[in-house]
Order: structure tokens, then sequence, then C-alpha cells
């Protein structure tokens, strides 16, 4: 093990003025925190390659279940499987990594991850058939995640100086949804050519990057003195005390329950389309890209000091496309809207990722982490139940133009209720 270093953020090149930058190079994602942290290069590179391997795993898994049982539901349970440990290991992973080495927890994590991937390898090499294999398998694949991802995110904050802090949440949506969109087009191919097994053993190895870049980390120990157990109540209580916090995850919450129109996806495909599973496909690959193209294209966040306005304009963007999107019926153009509405996603969750790092002190760092882990993974599933109770009282378009609209009155409220929400100035930060 590499001896401990003080886990300070380095200091950054002197930054040009803005006007001699070129504009091109002012609209693409700001390199800066790849160019100047090598911590930060590191971790983030092998979150990239080992992003879309879990998303080639995911792929696999699905057609396993499906292949060993012809059953959608028998699928579908896949991700009810990931969901409880998700939320449970996402809450306690947080109050852990606020007490421990977070390199060390996530060093664990990577590690448990790259086994449970080695043990599909070798379930599909040994042609087992189990589908009780698979789950299982999920379900520890989903705890390891939960348990390390807190404090990988709340490492952040420590490797880079906080002015770079909105160019690194840009960049680490880039890595995240290069692996939603090349993971399961690399899963699709690889299955297709040589089986499963080939996805899950691509998975094992990529997570050699991962582990290499925390195995270089400097330690990551609670700063200040930190005795005893810290208590996933005690973050709870904190994000009830802290209003801008607070306010941010609202918003994300209203996004992905009432404007989140994934499981009307296959309705909408024969509905609005006359289409088929190939309709299915582009529409749940089109928000993921029009996320990727704003995070390629946010050189410009790191100028916005008004994160507060920031997030409650993106979100209500996303509202407003998504009601659109249940307006039209030309495909092309409701994967325009999608992609629209994917975009402004990737722009509320830089600011409210960088809102967190820099708001929160850092001993709170890791449970908010693990609370942002629960509305993530818990937002969208409830926002499936919405869609889908709305949709079978009326119908899959009114669903979705509902859903939209009311996504932006649940921010205008916000913004009615919160004002000084609006006023949140990322030079003047307060949680």
């Amino acid at each position: 093990m590499p001896p401990e270093r003080p886990a300070s953020a380095p200091s950054s090149a002197a930054e040009l003025p803005a006007a001699s930058i070129p504009w091109y190079r002012r609209a693409f994602a700001d390199l800066s925190p790849l160019r100047d942290n090598v911590d930060y290069r590191r971790v983030w590179f092998g979150q990239a390659v080992s992003s879309i391997g879990q998303q080639m795993t995911a792929v696999a898994v699905s057609v396993q279940v499906y292949d060993l049982t012809g059953s959608s539901f028998a699928t579908g349970l896949v991700g009810l499987f990931s969901l409880f440990p998700l939320i449970a290991f996402g809450l306690y992973g947080g109050a852990i990594a606020d007490t421990v080495d977070r390199r060390r927890l996530g060093l664990i994590g990577s590690a448990g991850l790259a086994v449970v991937s080695a043990v599909l390898a070798a379930q599909a090499f040994a042609g087992l058939g189990l589908v009780a294999v698979l789950y299982a398998a999920v379900a520890v694949q989903a705890g390891f995640f939960a348990l390390s991802s807190p404090a990988r995110s709340a490492m952040i904050p420590r490797l880079v100086p906080s002015h770079q802090l909105p160019a690194a949440n840009a960049l680490n949506t880039v890595s995240m949804n290069l692996g939603l969109t090349v993971g399961p087009m690399l899963g699709g191919v690889l299955i297709g050519a040589y089986g499963t097994q080939a996805a899950y053993l691509v998975d094992t190895v990529a997570f050699a990057a991962t582990l290499y870049a925390m195995w270089r980390l400097p330690a990551m120990r609670p700063l200040g003195d930190r005795r005893g157990r810290a208590s996933v109540l005690d973050g709870l209580r904190f994000l009830r005390e802290q209003p801008n916090l607070r306010t941010s995850f609202l918003a994300d919450l209203a996004a992905m329950i009432f404007g989140m129109p994934r499981a009307l996806f296959p309705a909408i495909a024969v509905t609005f389309y006359a289409g088929d599973a190939r309709t299915v496909g582009l529409l749940v690959a089109a928000p993921a890209v029009g996320a990727l193209t704003g995070a390629l294209f946010s050189g410009w966040v790191s100028r916005v000091n008004r994160q507060g306005v920031a997030v409650l304009a993106s979100v209500a963007a996303w509202g407003l496309a998504i009601a659109a999107f249940g307006l039209v019926h030309n495909l092309w153009l409701g994967l325009f809207l999608l992609a629209v509405a994917g975009c402004a996603d990737t722009v509320s969750m830089i600011f409210r990722n960088t809102m967190m790092q820099v708001a929160a002190p850092d001993e709170m760092r890791g449970r908010l982490q693990g609370i942002f882990i629960v509305v993530v993974a818990g937002g969208p599933r409830l926002g499936d139940f919405e869609s889908g109770t709305v949709a079978s009282l009326t119908s899959p378009a009114t669903s979705v133009i509902s859903g939209g609209l009311a996504c932006v009155a649940a921010i205008v409220l916000l913004a009615a209720r919160r004002p000084a929400f609006l006023r949140y100035d990322a030079r003047h930060p307060t949680p």
C-alpha cells in the first residue's frame, strides 16, 4: 500500500481571462480538472471504464434471465432485487464514508464489484442456468456499489479545488453517460458474438482501472476529530435543517416522480409511432444521448454563480420537454425532445452535485451522497408507478403531458416557497 500523504486539493494552473479563450474551447467541457489533478484523472478514467463494463453486465444479466425463463416478469425482477440493497446500503454506506478512510472504502467496494462480475462470468462459462444465482449476484452487486459510491463522490472535493468542482461534476456526468450509451451497445455486440460470459469477463477486467486509481490515491480519512459512529439519522436531520440542499433534492424528486415516463416507452412506441422493440430502444437511449451531449458542451458551467436558479430552470426545462414529447407523434421530433430533457437533467445534476459538495461540511458529504443514491434509485421507480397509474386511468399521452406540467408546477411552487434558493451564490455557498 502506498504511504499516506495529505489529501489536500492540488493547486490549478493559472486561468486565462475568458475573453482570451477561443469560443470553441469555452463551449466544450472544461478539461482542467483532468489536466491539473493526476489523482482525479486516474479516478475519472477508472470510473469511465468500469461504468461501460457495468452497463455491459446489466445487459448481459437481463438477456441471460430472459433466455433462461422466457418471462418479462422474471427479467423485471432484476431491478427489484437491486433496489433494496441500493436504498439500504446507500444510506449506511454514506454514514460509513463519514467515519473511515474513503479511499479504503472505495477499494473494498470496487474489489467486491470485480469479484461479483467474476462470479457471473464463471456461472456463465459453467452453464449453471440458475436464475437464483443471477438474482443473488445482482443484489450483492448493488450492495457493493451503494456502499462505495458515497465515498467515491465525497472524495472529489478533496481531489480538485473548489472552483473546478462544476467542471469536475460535468466530467463525471460524461463518464456516467458514456457508460449508459457505449456500454449497452458494446454489450449487445459481445453477447451476440460470444455469449453473456464475454460481457461478464470484460467487465471483470475493466475493474482493474478503478482498482489502480483507488490504490494510487492518498488516504482520505475524515477531517478533524471524528469519534464514534456517524448516524444516518444525523444526516437526515442535517438535510432537513439546510433549506438550500433540501430544495435541490426536492427539485430532483419532482423531475423523477412527475416527469419520468420511462415505464410508458413500450406503450408509446406502439401507440404514438406504430413501432416495435427497436423503437423502445431508441426512446430509452435518447435521454442518455442528450445527457452526454450536455456534458460534453458544459464549458460554461464554471462561469455560473447563481446555481440555485440554474437547478430550477433546468428541471423546469426537463418538465417542458417531457410535456412537449407527449404532444408530438413524430418519432424523430420525439427523440429530439427526449434528448433535450436528458441535456437539462445533466445541467441540473452538475449544479446539484456541486452545491452538495461545496455547501455541505466534509463530515456530512458521505451521508448526503448516500441520500442522493436513494433519491436517484427510488425517484425513477416512483415515477414508473405514477406514470403507469395515470396512463391506466387515462392514456399514455395524458400521463406524459400531465407529468411534465406537474414537474413544472412543482418547480414554480419550490421557487415561490424558497426564494432564498434563487439567490444561492456559488461564491458564498450556504447549505
